[in-house]
């Protein structure tokens, strides 16, 4: 895990990251049938555990007890089938950003995700708290991959994106991952949300909201 990385490395690391304009929602066609040259419509995205661009508190990540945080959101757009929702990290020093969780075919009346909901489930639901199936993270699991960036590399902004969908996803295949979501949701959005929270290791905790990219 990026956790035992030296503080050195992350520090030499610091230029290579990812970037905002990589993450799934800056793409520009995922909007839904005639709106797809259109902005897409906002979603109200947030969590009860932190405000929007603020520090994550530890239990969510590799430091604590590595849950995934709740969140909360407002009612689906009309024509809404189902939503769904990937988390990713926009300074992963990748090529693309780090996934943290996929969870798809999210129910349409659902209106947020408790507490440590976001667990594996094999070939279904794993537990009353998860209205959708759960794929896989960047580390090929499924679940929630708890925030674990290297020290010294800075502030890191995980990317929390959820999609109403037109359609349910169908069978997605088995544990899909993010290039089998970004196909599944592509030309299907009706609406998106975007909510941000930062992490850092020997990094002094932002007080303010940091500037996000182009997800501001």
């Amino acid at each position: 895990m990026l956790e035992h990385l030296p503080a050195w490395l992350g520090h030499a690391m610091q230029g290579w990251r990812a970037g905002a304009d990589s993450v799934v929602i800056a793409q520009s066609d995922l909007a839904a049938g005639a709106t797809a040259d259109a902005q897409l419509a906002s979603l109200d995205l947030s969590s009860p555990a932190f405000a929007p661009d603020a520090r994550l508190p530890e239990r969510f990540t590799a430091d604590g007890d590595g849950v995934s945080p709740p969140l909360v959101w407002g009612a689906a757009p009309a024509g809404t089938a189902a939503f769904a929702l990937i988390v990713e990290d926009a300074d992963a020093p990748t090529p693309q950003p780090l996934v943290h969780a996929v969870v798809w075919n999210i129910a349409a009346d659902a209106n947020g995700l408790a507490e440590g909901a976001i667990v594996a489930d094999g070939a279904g639901h794993a537990n009353a708290a998860m209205p959708g199936d759960v794929g896989r993270n960047s580390y090929l699991r499924e679940g929630w991959l708890p925030p674990d960036p290297p020290t010294g590399h800075g502030l890191h902004r995980y990317v929390f994106q959820l999609f109403a969908l037109d359609s349910a996803l169908g069978d997605p295949g088995t544990s899909p991952g993010r290039s089998a979501f970004v196909e599944a949701i592509r030309g299907h959005v009706l609406a998106a949300g975007v909510l941000v929270g930062t992490y850092s290791r020997e990094e002094e905790a932002p007080v303010g909201p940091v500037s996000s990219g182009v997800l501001a």
